[in-house]
């Protein structure tokens, strides 16, 4: 069970004093929570989610498409093809995180990772001369980069057949296309993964705390933090005193950090994008598309809005997801509320947040195009990547809710950053995270950061322990499995 006994931590009490609050129950949390049980287990650790269950926003598996991004097949992460930076940090971002779940299986504190992470090879699709083009070149940079060296690129239907038959059955003849394919692609069950994360926290004795929102951050004089929240079943109010915040609450993050008079995040807005995706749980179908392909993103579509037929592997079933269409709702999660944006707006974020509108005049004509979209039409996309798609197999389902995250630029404007931003304080005593993908993918990363940020004194303390845990090189796992 996650939700443990220690009720004295959980009211409160004057003399209860945290060492550490964490406020989320995905994955970013998750993580930190592990690490810190791990580091210091004489500390006391408590997490609040505000539903009644962890990962059910962003890290539930079926609110997002479990890519394990690697950069081996999206190509938003390298728009100049003769670039491949990016791409390459992200790849050794998601090593350390698959070598830091296997190092916590090792000591028994994990769940094995193939409960949570399958080899699915990734692939890149494109169609048409221009974008061959920038697929040939973009291959050509990333094969000297050893992370990707065992890539392969081909223009030979027969060869993309074999490494995804759904994307050249029904083909016209007559119609270009070519790919790119690596081995060492995985799928991700965030939701799974999050859940034995948090384990790892209520075996060393500290709480999980479920149905609990968080209302406000208040920063005392003696330079502790009153953590102010509600009890979702009681309706009780309830306060816990703690000497580090980390706020992991997805698109509430950012309201949280204003309220708890943050300088950091001052100009800081947000811009919610949300996602349906098109699934089958036909096995035939199913049975026939055992990778993850990306392809280019339309004129005007977000990064994050890249199309992608991907593979998952949930609770031991296997579905194909198709998408994301673009969604819009003044709710910043899922299961948030319609007043979420309103709230978060600040005299000193308008600007930017309107001067991000005016300069992503084409986004707006994007969002405006898939809000119209007919089922029919939004179909049509999908028989782009699969020409024999059947409507009567795939069901149109609503995903996760993303907080885009918006900076202010100079004083009269703003940008909108498709990242993910770690926050924090001036004394280190507070933390968040902003934004949304690669997020889950290298949240051991992050958080590595994060303890270089917040916790300086510690570090020669914990240098031998964090070596263990993430370690720079080193086989993990399922190493032998992704790459033979």
């Amino acid at each position: 069970m996650l939700d443990t006994t220690r009720t004295s931590r959980e009211t409160g009490c004057p003399d209860d004093i945290l060492d550490a609050v964490l406020i989320g129950g995905g994955i970013m949390s998750a993580t930190l929570g592990a690490l810190l049980s791990t580091l210091a287990p004489d500390r006391s650790i408590a997490l609040f989610e505000r539903l009644g269950e962890p990962a059910a926003e962003s890290s539930h598996p079926w609110n997002n498409a479990g890519t394990g991004h690697s950069g081996l097949c999206e190509p938003n992460y390298m728009p100049d093809p003769a670039d491949g930076t990016k791409p390459a940090r992200i790849a050794d971002q998601f090593a350390l995180s698959r070598r830091f779940w296997s190092a916590l299986a090792r000591r028994g504190d994990l769940a094995e990772p193939d409960t949570f992470l399958t080899p699915t090879p990734h692939v890149t699709v494109v169609f048409g001369e221009r974008d061959i083009d920038y697929l040939r070149r973009r291959y050509a940079t990333l094969r000297e980069l050893p992370a990707f060296a065992g890539m392969e690129y081909s223009e030979d239907r027969a060869v993309i057949a074999r490494w995804a038959p759904l994307l050249v059955r029904g083909r016209a003849d007559g119609e270009a296309m070519a790919a790119t394919w690596h081995r060492a692609g995985t799928d991700v069950d965030f939701g799974a993964l999050t859940r034995s994360l948090l384990s790892t926290m209520t075996a060393a004795g500290n709480p999980v705390r479920l149905r609990r929102e968080i209302t406000g951050l208040t920063r005392g004089g003696d330079g502790l933090w009153t953590v102010r929240g509600r009890d979702l079943d009681s309706g009780r109010v309830f306060r816990v005193r703690t000497r580090f915040v980390f706020v992991g609450a997805g698109g509430y993050a950012l309201r949280l950090l204003q309220r708890a008079g943050l300088p950091e995040v001052r100009g800081y807005g947000v811009f919610p994008l949300g996602a349906q995706f098109l699934r089958t749980d036909n096995p035939e179908v199913v049975a026939e598309h055992t990778v993850k392909v990306y392809s280019q993103a339309t004129l005007g579509a977000p990064p994050m809005s890249v199309p992608h037929l991907d593979r998952r592997e949930v609770d031991g079933t296997a579905a194909l997801l198709f998408g994301p269409y673009a969604t819009f709702s003044t709710r910043l999660l899922r299961h948030g509320r319609l007043t979420d944006l309103f709230t978060t707006l600040r005299p000193h974020n308008l600007v930017p947040m309107l001067a991000v509108g005016v300069r992503n005049l084409d986004l707006v004509r994007y969002l405006v195009s898939e809000l119209l979209a007919s089922r029919r039409r939004k179909f049509a996309q999908l028989r782009r990547f699969h020409p024999t798609a059947d409507p009567a197999d795939w069901t149109l389902i609503q995903a996760g809710q993303r907080a885009q995250l918006v900076k202010p630029v100079g004083r009269f404007g703003g940008v909108l950053e498709f990242g993910t931003e770690l926050v924090t304080g001036a004394d280190g005593t507070v933390a968040g995270l902003l934004g949304a993908s690669p997020g889950a993918s290298i949240a051991p990363s992050i958080m590595r950061d994060l303890l270089d940020r917040c916790f300086p004194g510690r570090r020669d303390e914990w240098a031998p322990l964090l070596a263990e845990l993430l370690p720079e090189t080193g086989e993990t796992t399922l190493d032998s499995k992704l790459t033979h």
